[in-house]
């Protein structure tokens, strides 16, 4: 009897990614791999992405599901969304990962392959073998890994790259460390997520990558998702 794929759902929430996702969904579907849905998180972006969205559903019928968000509600609550959306629509792997190719869309295969053997896979840029853009300048280098050496610090968390928005989970992951708990946003909600898992004793698994700077569209990095994930690594050491 042959066996059936396992469902690999990738999460993507989007907010002014006009010019990126439809490249970005043909990619992912041009990886080949059987089983693979995408679940869109659009949170009513001025630049018409959540109409793209709903056209490659319509081209993709059964293999994309658009959530309509009534506005920027933060990337945390966008994924959460997404991934109880994922979970109750049978997957058995779940991505996160951005739409901008910021992450290397190709590094899923090897994600796939080690998640078979662990509870989540960590798209990491401070292993062996993983870097940033760069172009990134010397401030933007210091704030990455100086943010990364602070939450390992104040949590005790083992994953290199704290607060890496690329990574691959087991379904039972996301369901044994209850999403509902999860608060953070920005790259708190990176950091929040790896405590979670680490303190369910998980096991997480690093994978190089080469974080590239996006090419179209802005940034959404501001000083208040820094702010937040400065101070809410206290909040979630002493909550959990």
């Amino acid at each position: 009897m042959e066996e059936h794929p396992s469902k690999i759902t990738v999460v993507l929430p989007t907010y002014n990614e006009a010019d990126n996702l439809a490249e970005m969904v043909s990619t992912l579907f041009g990886l080949g791999l059987p089983g693979l849905n995408i679940v869109i998180v659009d949170d009513n972006s001025p630049d018409g992405t959540g109409k793209i969205a709903d056209e490659l559903a319509e081209r993709h019928r059964g293999l994309i599901e658009v959530i309509h968000r009534p506005g920027k509600l933060g990337l945390g609550t966008a994924y959460v969304t997404g991934f109880h959306r994922a979970l109750d629509e049978g997957a058995d792997f779940v991505i996160e990962m951005d739409a901008d190719f910021s992450h290397p869309p190709e590094t899923l295969l090897k994600f796939l392959d080690l998640i078979r053997h662990a509870d989540v896979v960590v798209g990491s840029r401070y292993v062996r073998g993983g870097k940033v853009d760069e172009q990134w300048s010397l401030w933007r280098r210091f704030l990455s890994w100086g943010g990364n050496v602070y939450a390992r610090a104040i949590t005790g968390l083992r994953v290199h790259d704290t607060t890496a928005g690329f990574k691959c989970f087991r379904a039972a992951t996301l369901r044994g460390i209850d999403l509902e708990r999860i608060r953070s946003d920005g790259y708190a909600f990176q950091v929040e997520m790896a405590y979670a898992c680490q303190r369910k004793g998980y096991r997480a698994v690093e994978v190089p990558i080469v974080f590239l700077d996006r090419t179209h569209g802005k940034s959404k990095m501001s000083g208040r998702i820094v702010r937040e994930a400065f101070w809410r690594v206290w909040q979630m050491k002493f909550r959990y």
